[in-house]
């Protein structure tokens, strides 16, 4: 009885060693991410939040993330048959984790998605990417802000500052739109550096179903107060949107992890340049009044280059695993 989660875990170590499926997992899990964009516009039409209504939007965010947390323990209890119990002197890092990366992250994100366009919130949420490689730079010994890591930072920082030119090129910025989705990237490229280590004392999937059950919590916690009556009233369309944000954000986060433990980071990170790829192209498709402009794809290539350019591996450099 005892051998099963071993069993499981060396058939899952398989899939995440393997380069082709990590590869497929990589860009599986971009995608996903991507999808949200569309998906929570779409659902703050659908339930009528407004932009300025931050507590129907932080509790909004909660349940999504509560959902996701049942979604994952139940998949390692019945999946993978592991445990979830983790040791006690665990739970503080944990907390730590599910502050940063969910209650920060979606209280900034979830807000700031509010006051931009769907496509702009996808290009910016890449900044958490540059922000893992100038922390690397002071956490890792071996991971330096180098010449080429510089040229792609400036070409992905271009791809963002563009994003925000608006569709004639006068800059427009608001806090409360960009400026929040930058600020959660931050926090989130502080939970990635986190999140990395714990996962070597914690199982992958127990570690993000711990931090996404703790950080949903809180999330509820600080918008319930101030909920008006009726604010989240669900339709069917709704309520299908909420279950499929839920699946994206577990199975995304727990992937995610799962890979991060076993492979080198710099050799993975280059496939989150699909998230703002397929974001704004599916926000384009999903989202009334959302098309793509020049500037838009010029952008996104900007991006997309920026982060190819800071992960490609140099010849006889050895990355931090």
């Amino acid at each position: 009885m005892n051998s099963a989660p071993h069993e499981n875990e060396h058939g899952l170590r398989h899939y995440l060693t393997n380069k082709y499926w990590v590869v497929a997992i990589a860009l599986f899990c971009s995608v996903l991410w991507g999808s949200a964009f569309p998906v929570l516009k779409v659902s703050y039409a659908e339930l009528g939040i407004t932009p300025d209504d931050r507590s129907a939007i932080i509790v909004f965010a909660g349940i999504r993330f509560l959902l996701a947390s049942l979604f994952i323990f139940a998949v390692i209890i019945l999946g993978i048959r592991q445990s979830p119990k983790v040791k006690w002197k665990m739970f503080p890092k944990i907390f730590l984790l599910g502050l940063l990366q969910i209650s920060l992250q979606y209280y900034f994100f979830y807000n700031g998605l509010a006051h931009t366009s769907g496509m702009k919130g996808a290009i910016l949420s890449s900044s958490c990417i540059f922000f893992v490689i100038v922390f690397a730079h002071f956490v890792y010994a071996n991971d330096y802000l180098d010449r080429r890591k510089i040229i792609g930072l400036i070409a992905g920082f271009t791809g963002i500052v563009l994003i925000n030119s608006g569709q004639h090129f006068t800059f427009d910025f608001s806090w409360q739109g960009e400026g929040y989705v930058i600020l959660s990237g931050l926090v989130n490229a502080l939970g990635t550096i986190i999140a990395k280590r714990l996962a070597k004392e914690v199982h992958p999937f127990v570690l993000t179903g711990w931090q996404m059950l703790l950080g949903s919590l809180l999330l509820i916690a600080v918008g319930l107060p101030g909920l008006k009556p009726h604010a989240l009233v669900f339709t069917n369309k709704a309520f299908f949107l909420l279950i499929y944000s839920a699946f994206l954000s577990a199975t995304a986060f727990s992937l995610w992890n799962a890979i991060l433990k076993h492979n080198k980071a710099g050799k993975i990170t280059v496939y989150q340049f699909m998230i703002p790829v397929a974001g704004a192209i599916l926000s384009a498709f999903f989202i009334p009044g959302e098309r793509l402009s020049l500037n838009m794809l010029i952008a996104l290539v900007l991006v997309a280059l920026g982060v190819i350019i800071v992960n490609y591996p140099v010849r006889g450099q050895r990355s931090e695993a």
